[in-house]
C-alpha cells in the first residue's frame, strides 16, 4: 500500500511538472492561495479579478479602475500664498522646524488628502463536495493571460478558466469536467460597500452600490456588477440571490461592471444601462470566441519582447518555490519571467483610453487601501511607467501621460491660488479626480515638483518615438510646468542661487530634524532638465525663441550639484547627508536614473560621488527602492551589484516577514503590496541588457557573470530604433540585428569588437540629435572630500548610417 502510494505522488509530481512545462512562462503553483498576495491578477485594463483557486469556493475578488471614493473636488488650500513667503523667510533663517509648522497649518490642504481607490467587491463559486481533493494545480499564463485551475476529486478531474477579456469587456470564468453531469455550484455576488444591493433580476445577478464618502467628500461613483451563466447539461436556476447550477457538464459565467465615471469632472454615464449593454454582447458570444480575441488583442503587446537568459532545472518548481530559493540556486529564468510579469502586468492594468495603474495597479481588495492606492508622483507614479517606452509598451504610457495633461488643467488653479503663479502645480499626490494640492503633512507633502517630473515622461515619449506631433501637442504643457517655477524660484540669500523653497528631498528628514528644506538636490535636476527640454523643443519646433532664452538664463542660476564632506553627492543644499541614513528614497540620485545628467564618462567626479551616496543607503529597502537601485547599478555598469539587487527583490516575502521582497504571487512588497517594484525592476533588467541615454546605443552594459549567454528580442531604443535581436555568449556580444524607424546615425557602444558593412569607428558627438548630451555645471566639491577614481572598462563606438524602416546585422564574433 504504502509502496502505491509513493508511486501515485511520482506520478502526480511528473504530472504536474508537465503541466507546468508546456510553457515556461508561467506562474504556477501546488496549492491554493491562501490569502490575497497568493492570488492571481488577471485585467484588461478596466477590470481586474484576483483568482484564489481553491476547490471548495473559489473566489474571485473584483476591480473597476474607477471606483474610487468622493466625487470631483480641488483640494487647494486658498490662504496659503500668504504664508509661503514666512516659511520660505524661516527657512533661510535656519528655523526649519517652525517653517514645517508653519507649513502644516498654513499650506497644507484643508480639504482633504485625496480619495481611496476601492474594491468592486467578489464573485464566490461554491463547489459541494470539493474539500478533499488531489492532484491540485493552478497557473497564470503570461502568453495568453488565463489563470487556469485543476484538480482530481472522487476521480473526476475538474479544469477552470478565468480570463479578463480585452475585446469583449467583462470577466469570464469557464468550468469543466472529464466526466459529464459532475459539476454542481452556486455563485452569488458580495460587496463590502455598507450601500450595496444584491438583486435578482430574471437570467441574470446585479450587485449596485455606490462609493464612499471619505475626508468629507461624498461618494459619487455608481457601480453595478452582472452576471449571466450559461450551461450544458444538467439543471440551471437563479433564486435567493444565487445561480444554481446542478448536474451540468459544462458552465461559462459572463461578468460585467460599469460606472457612472466619464471623466475626473464629470459622473454622467448611465452605468446600469452600460454594464447591461457590454453584458448582452457578450453573452452572444461563446467562451472560445471571447477567448480567441482577447488572446489575439494582448499577445499583439506581449509578444513583441522575447528574453532568454537559460534555465536551469530550477525551473521545474512552483513559482512559490522558486522564489524562496532564489538567492540560493542559479536561476536564470526567474529573473526573465520576472521581467516579462511586469510586462504582462502593465499590459493588464493600463490601456489606452482608461486610468493609469495606481500604487496597485488596478488590484486591491480593500475600501481603504495603504496610502489610498492613489498616485504617488514623487516617485511611485513614474516608476510605474519606466518599463513603458523601453519594453516596446508605448501604447500603456497613453494612460499616464492623459493623466499629465489633467493634471496640467487642475494645476493652474492651484498654482495661481497657492503660489500666484502661471502655469501649473502638482505636489507630490494626485487621485483620480486630479487632485493637485499638497496633502497629508509637510513632511511628506510640502513638494510642488511634481509637474516637473511628469513632464519628463512627455520628453521621453518624444526621444522614443521621434513623434513631433506629440511634441507640439506636449510643447504646452511642459511650458505650463515651466512657467510655474521661473514664477516660484527664489533667490537663496548665501550664494544667490535661484531655487525651489519650501519643498523636500521627498519624505527624508535631514539634520535638523525636519524635511522642509530650499535648493534640495532632486528639485535642481528636475528644473535643469525641464529647462533643458523646453530649450530643445523650442529648436525642434521653430518656434518660442524668446521664452527659451528667458530658460537658459534662468537654468545658469540654478545650484549646481555638490560633492559632499564624505565624498557623496548632497541630498540638500547644505552638506547634511548622514552615512548612517539609511532611507528608502534615494531622490537625489534622479540625476543617474531616470535622468542622465550623471555619467562616467562626462562628469566622472559626480558619477563617483553619487555611487558613494548609493553605497552608504545599503541595498535591503522596501521594493519598490529596491527596484530603482538595480536601475541604479546598472547606470553605474556594475551588472553584479545589479543582481544582488534583483536577488534581495526576489526574496519571499509572508505573512509573517518583514522587509520589501516579492510575495508569493509575484507582487512586489513595499510591504505591503504596491506594484512599482515590479515595474522598477522590469526597466531594471532591460538597462543592464541595453541602454541608450548616453549618446549611444550601449549593448550589455552591466550584464552580471551569471548571465553569460542570453538573448533579448524587441527592446527600444531612442531615437526611434529597436532591437530586433541581440545575442550574446561568453559575456560579450554575439549578435545584433536593430530597426531603425526613423534614420539616422546609429552609434553604438560595446565591450568587443562588432563588425557589419557601413560600421566605422565613431568620433566626436552623436550627430543625432536625439542623442543629444546635457552639460551640466561643474560641481562644487567639499575640501574634505576624497574622490575615487572612475575606472571605465575598455569599450568600442561605432557609428553606422541608417535609412527609416531598414534593419541591420552586426555581428560580435
Amino acid at each position: 500500500m504504502r509502496w502505491t502510494t509513493f508511486l501515485l505522488l511520482v506520478f502526480f509530481a511528473h504530472t504536474t511538472s508537465l503541466q507546468a512545462q508546456d510553457t515556461p512562462w508561467k506562474l504556477w503553483y501546488d496549492k491554493p492561495a491562501s490569502n490575497w498576495n497568493e492570488a492571481l491578477p488577471l485585467g484588461n485594463g478596466r477590470l481586474g479579478a484576483m483568482v484564489f483557486g481553491a476547490p471548495a469556493m473559489e473566489r474571485l475578488q473584483l476591480n473597476e479602475e474607477t471606483i474610487w471614493a468622493g466625487s470631483p473636488n480641488s483640494n487647494a488650500h486658498s490662504k496659503a500664498k500668504e504664508a509661503i513667503p514666512y516659511v520660505q523667510q524661516l527657512i533661510f533663517e535656519g528655523d526649519y522646524q517652525a517653517a514645517q509648522e508653519l507649513a502644516d497649518e498654513k499650506i497644507m490642504s484643508q480639504t482633504n488628502d485625496g480619495m481611496p481607490y476601492e474594491t468592486f467587491g467578489n464573485v464566490y463559486i461554491s463547489f459541494p463536495g470539493h474539500q478533499d481533493y488531489e492532484d491540485y494545480y493552478r497557473d497564470l499564463n503570461l502568453e495568453e493571460a488565463i489563470s487556469t485551475v485543476s484538480y482530481t476529486v472522487d476521480g473526476v478531474q475538474y479544469r477552470r478558466e478565468v480570463l479578463s477579456a480585452f475585446e469583449d469587456d467583462v470577466i469570464m470564468v469557464k468550468l469543466t469536467a472529464d466526466q459529464p453531469g459532475s459539476i454542481t455550484c452556486n455563485v452569488q455576488m458580495t460587496s463590502p460597500h455598507d450601500n450595496a444591493v444584491a438583486r435578482v433580476r430574471e437570467d441574470q445577478l446585479t450587485l449596485s452600490g455606490v462609493s464612499q464618502t471619505h475626508d468629507h467628500q461624498r461618494g459619487g461613483v455608481k457601480f453595478q456588477g452582472r452576471i449571466k451563466a450559461t450551461n450544458q447539461g444538467g439543471e440551471l436556476v437563479i433564486k435567493d440571490g444565487l445561480i444554481s447550477v446542478e448536474g451540468a457538464n459544462e458552465v461559462t459565467l459572463y461578468i460585467s461592471i460599469a460606472t457612472n465615471f466619464k471623466s475626473y469632472k464629470d459622473l454622467s454615464v448611465e452605468y446600469e444601462k452600460k454594464a447591461g449593454e457590454i453584458l448582452d454582447a457578450a453573452y452572444q458570444k461563446d467562451f472560445a470566441s471571447i477567448k480567441s480575441a482577447h488572446v489575439d488583442y494582448y499577445q499583439q503587446f506581449y509578444d513583441r519582447v522575447a528574453i532568454d537568459l537559460g534555465t536551469t532545472e530550477a525551473a521545474d518548481h512552483p513559482t512559490d518555490q522558486r522564489i524562496q530559493q532564489f538567492s540560493e540556486v542559479t536561476d536564470p529564468h526567474l529573473a526573465a519571467l520576472y521581467f516579462q510579469f511586469a510586462r504582462y502586468l502593465l499590459i493588464s492594468c493600463s490601456q489606452p483610453g482608461g486610468q493609469p495603474s495606481n500604487l496597485q495597479g488596478i488590484w486591491n481588495d480593500m475600501l481603504f487601501p495603504p496610502w489610498e492606492s492613489k498616485y504617488t508622483v514623487n516617485i511611485n507614479a513614474e516608476m510605474n511607467y519606466w518599463p513603458a517606452e523601453l519594453t516596446n509598451l508605448s501604447e500603456m504610457h497613453e494612460p499616464f501621460l492623459q493623466m499629465v495633461r489633467e493634471v496640467s488643467e487642475t494645476g493652474q488653479e492651484t498654482a495661481k491660488m497657492m503660489y500666484g503663479a502661471r502655469g501649473w502645480v502638482l505636489h507630490h499626490n494626485t487621485d483620480i479626480w486630479r487632485i493637485t494640492g499638497p496633502i497629508d503633512y509637510a513632511a511628506s507633502g510640502m513638494w510642488p515638483s511634481g509637474g516637473a517630473w511628469l513632464s519628463q515622461h512627455l520628453w521621453e515619449r518624444y526621444l522614443y518615438s521621434g513623434d513631433e506631433d506629440f511634441l507640439k501637442e506636449a510643447y504646452p504643457i511642459m511650458k505650463g510646468a515651466a512657467q510655474f517655477f521661473l514664477d516660484v524660484l527664489i533667490e537663496e540669500p548665501e550664494h544667490g542661487w535661484l531655487v525651489v523653497s519650501p519643498s523636500s528631498s521627498p519624505e527624508n528628514s535631514h539634520v535638523h530634524g525636519a524635511t522642509i528644506a530650499a535648493g534640495v538636490t532632486m528639485d535642481n535636476q528636475l528644473m535643469f532638465d525641464l529647462f533643458s527640454n523646453l530649450i530643445r523643443s523650442s529648436e525642434i519646433l521653430g518656434q518660442d525663441e524668446a521664452f527659451a532664452d528667458t530658460l537658459k538664463a534662468t537654468r545658469s542660476r540654478l545650484a549646481p550639484m555638490q560633492v559632499g564632506q564624505y565624498g557623496q553627492l548632497q541630498e540638500w543644499m547644505h552638506d547634511w547627508d548622514d552615512p548612517e541614513d539609511k532611507h528608502r528614497h534615494v531622490s537625489h540620485l534622479y540625476g543617474v536614473f531616470p535622468s542622465n545628467q550623471i555619467s562616467p564618462f562626462r562628469t566622472p567626479e559626480l558619477f563617483d560621488a553619487a555611487r558613494t551616496s548609493l553605497m552608504f543607503r545599503g541595498d535591503p529597502s522596501t521594493g519598490w527602492s529596491m527596484g530603482w537601485k538595480v536601475n541604479l547599478w546598472a547606470r553605474f555598469l556594475d551588472g553584479d551589484h545589479a543582481y544582488k539587487l534583483l536577488q534581495n527583490q526576489l526574496s519571499l516575502v509572508t505573512p509573517s516577514s518583514r522587509g520589501g521582497g516579492t510575495y508569493a504571487n509575484m507582487f512586489d512588497a513595499h510591504p505591503p503590496f504596491q506594484i512599482d517594484g515590479n515595474f522598477g525592476c522590469a526597466a531594471g533588467i532591460a538597462e543592464m541588457l541595453m541602454q541608450s541615454q548616453e549618446g549611444a546605443i550601449h549593448l550589455l552594459p552591466a550584464l552580471p557573470g551569471v548571465w553569460d549567454e542570453g538573448s533579448i528580442e524587441g527592446l527600444r531604443a531612442r531615437g526611434g530604433f529597436e532591437i530586433v535581436e541581440l545575442t550574446w555568449k561568453d559575456n560579450k556580444v554575439d549578435k545584433l540585428v536593430i530597426k531603425s524607424t526613423l534614420g539616422g546615425n546609429l552609434r553604438l557602444r560595446s565591450a568587443n569588437k562588432l563588425k557589419a558593412k557601413g560600421l566605422a569607428e565613431a568620433s566626436g558627438e552623436n550627430p543625432n540629435h536625439f542623442f543629444a548630451l546635457p552639460k551640466v555645471q561643474q560641481p562644487l566639491v567639499s575640501e574634505k572630500a576624497t574622490l575615487n577614481p572612475v575606472d571605465l572598462p575598455d569599450y568600442y563606438e561605432y557609428d553606422l548610417a541608417t535609412e527609416p524602416g531598414e534593419v541591420y546585422t552586426v555581428s560580435g564574433r
